[in-house]
């Protein structure tokens, strides 16, 4: 087997990538990762992904007999910022030792946290699963040599793939988040959110109809879009809360240009789902979510009016009810978010694998990867508890 890398996914081509990734899962959608690339690119602000944010494209392409056989979404990343397995300690560590951990390689989704593929095999090749995470995982590590790369990672590969990495010897980092599913007690699907809040205890169904019935009284409606039917308008509203609410909570603007959410509405418009809050008719606040053929993601949220409760109600409840309504089976909401728990969402484990090139730091990233993974069980343990769930 070889491995190429490509700088640009315009290099390797939608049909090629298209006949490896396919289409359902979202975020490696050629149209996705394209309009990263470049959406914005001649703007003042530049693209999402390139050198000069940060996020420089370098993704590889397995060929066995030149045909092409797999792909990773991979990049060269100048700093941490947007990938949310946090390494900011083992950076500060390199430098305190005089040591360079940037730039590193990384197998990840820009900006969005979501578990799924990594790293994807055509359907003819998936018996040689094993073969191909060795091919790529060692041309990995010839590119770090090669690039004097401080490691390289994979961020939220499924759990099988992430096993099968660690067989690699690459670390094995837990992580955990919180996951609505649609499945009641017997299995089943759910026939509407009161199904879902009957399986509440008494007090928690409670908590979360008053929560809803709140927004209702401050007349706030809320409003589904999805494919075509979100027009330029209403995409001009939602960037403008994505604007607002980077800004008030960091100080400067989100990292998606507004161009790439106009290129996704126009080549991917069938996997996005956009609530929005109106108060007296006028918008005040929005989620914009993605969605494959099984799980809804949810991705980005902002407004220009605060009102209690309105955050569960846009960005977790509206998308329990899309999911119910559509069949998806499950729900990934976003990082972090313990408030999540009481509304019916279940700690579930992430992964994410790595691979450092300097042994010593290797070895020292192993034994804190390792005692976090106890601390990830007893969170996970305990948040379980905290369900709102009767007794199943």
């Amino acid at each position: 087997m070889e491995v190429k890398f490509y700088n640009a996914i315009n290099d390797i081509g939608q049909p090629l990538w298209e006949s490896i990734c396919g289409t359902d899962y979202p975020f490696i959608r050629y149209e996705f990762l394209h309009a990263l690339e470049t959406a914005g690119k001649d703007s003042e602000t530049g693209a999402a992904c390139s050198r000069e944010s940060g996020w420089q494209p370098h993704h590889a392409i397995v060929f066995k007999d030149s045909k092409p056989i797999a792909a990773a979404p991979l990049y060269l990343k100048y700093h941490s910022y947007g990938e949310y397995i946090f390494d900011w300690s083992w950076a500060e560590a390199y430098q305190r030792n005089s040591l360079n951990y940037f730039p590193k390689l990384l197998g990840a989704i820009p900006y969005s946290p979501v578990s799924g593929s990594r790293i994807a095999i055509a359907d003819s090749e998936a018996s040689h699963s094993e073969a191909i995470y060795h091919s790529l995982t060692q041309a990995c590590i010839q590119e770090c040599e090669q690039l004097q790369l401080s490691s390289f990672h994979f961020l939220y590969p499924t759990e099988s793939v992430s096993n099968k990495l660690a067989k690699q010897q690459l670390l094995q980092r837990h992580s955990h988040q919180y996951h609505w599913f649609n499945k009641d007690k017997s299995g089943d699907a759910y026939n509407d959110f009161d199904a879902f809040l009957n399986e509440f205890k008494s007090r928690k169904r409670k908590d979360v109809k008053k929560e809803r019935q709140w927004i209702n009284s401050q007349d706030i409606k809320l409003q589904r879009f999805t494919g075509k039917d979100i027009d330029s308008a209403l995409w001009e509203t939602f960037f403008d809360f994505y604007q607002r609410t980077y800004a008030k909570r960091s100080g400067h603007g989100g990292y998606l240009p507004k161009a790439f959410f106009q290129r996704i509405a126009e080549t991917m418009p069938e996997q996005i789902l956009l609530v929005l809050a109106f108060q007296n008719g006028i918008p005040i606040a929005g989620a914009l979510n993605l969605f494959s053929s099984d799980t809804l993601f949810g991705r980005y949220w902002g407004c220009n009016q605060e009102a209690e409760f309105l955050h569960f109600e846009a960005c977790y409840y509206q998308g329990i009810e899309f999911c119910i309504e559509r069949g998806l089976k499950k729900f990934d909401a976003g990082a972090q978010g313990e408030h999540k728990v009481q509304r019916g969402f279940k700690p579930v484990n992430t992964w994410s694998n790595h691979w450092i090139q300097h042994p010593e730091f290797r070895q020292a990233i192993g034994n804190f990867i390792n005692h976090e993974a106890e601390q990830v069980k007893t969170n996970i343990a305990t948040t379980t508890q905290w369900l709102p769930f009767n007794s199943r």
